[in-house]
């Protein structure tokens, strides 16, 4: 009787673990490189030397009846719904979040599909408000990312489209380009603001340098100021020093 209630008390708290902090779902993945039962691939890779090719995964075992079976939505034993969704090819089990499986990226993302669509140059999938309305740049998402250095494409973190074409994760610039990548026109007017409230010394008062704009590409010749050169074309401060400083003949 012991023994039985401490299998009905680890039977308990499996069927109160529902997957993990990655994927909510019914049951574990059986590595098919190592044979080892885990919640999704991303926990065995945390845990593992080597990692786990979610699409040779061919066996799951229920977490509520431990049955070991062939991958499917559904225990063959005691029917436990393994995941609201789940994808045949990704052997994927999750919430529903209105996942769908693309065919060009050849991984699940999440949806509605609808909302969508495939870009064949840039070979990713894009929301539909930038079809048309975006630089493509081939196979972009097939990097890591220059800021975290997680692989872009099959991360389950959202991937920023820049004005430049590039993808990242996080960042106010693009470090490939250098590009900024949010609209910041209110920062470089709050930049106006301290500029104006912030004179230099009366030695550096007419001192000039050539900077270039990483948003636009001008090049200006504009008075020096230690908190920032403000482009003469596009007003932006995303701006680097192309040639040495300049004091006028009159300060000289």
């Amino acid at each position: 009787m012991a023994a039985l209630a401490l299998e009905d008390g680890a039977r308990g708290q499996a069927q109160g673990r529902r997957g993990c902090e990655h994927y909510d779902r019914g049951c574990l993945l059986k590595a098919p490189c190592c044979d080892k039962l885990y919640s999704c691939r991303l926990c065995h890779d945390n845990n593992e030397d080597h990692l786990l090719d979610r699409f040779r995964v061919k066996e799951v075992q229920c977490i509520n009846c431990e049955k070991i079976q062939r991958a499917q939505q559904t225990c063959e034993e005691c029917s436990t719904l393994f995941g609201e969704y789940y994808c045949s090819m990704c052997h994927l089990f999750d919430k529903d979040k209105k996942q769908y499986h693309c065919e060009n990226c050849g991984i699940c993302r999440i949806g509605p599909k609808e909302d969508f669509f495939h870009c064949l140059k840039c070979n990713l999938c894009l929301t539909v408000n930038l079809q048309g309305k975006h630089k493509c740049i081939e196979n972009v998402s097939r990097q890591n990312c220059p800021i975290c250095l997680e692989d872009i494409h099959t991360s389950r973190i959202v991937a920023r489209v820049l004005p430049c074409g590039h993808l990242l994760h996080r960042g106010y610039r693009c470090p490939l380009c250098m590009r900024s990548a949010l609209d910041m026109s209110s920062y470089w007017r709050h930049l106006d603001d301290e500029v104006a409230q912030t004179p230099m010394p009366s030695e550096y008062q007419n001192m000039t340098v050539d900077i270039l704009c990483h948003d636009c590409n001008g090049k200006s010749t504009v008075q020096f100021h230690i908190l920032g050169m403000k482009c003469n074309f596009c007003e932006s401060y995303n701006t680097a020093q192309s040639g040495g400083c300049r004091i006028s003949v009159d300060q000289q």
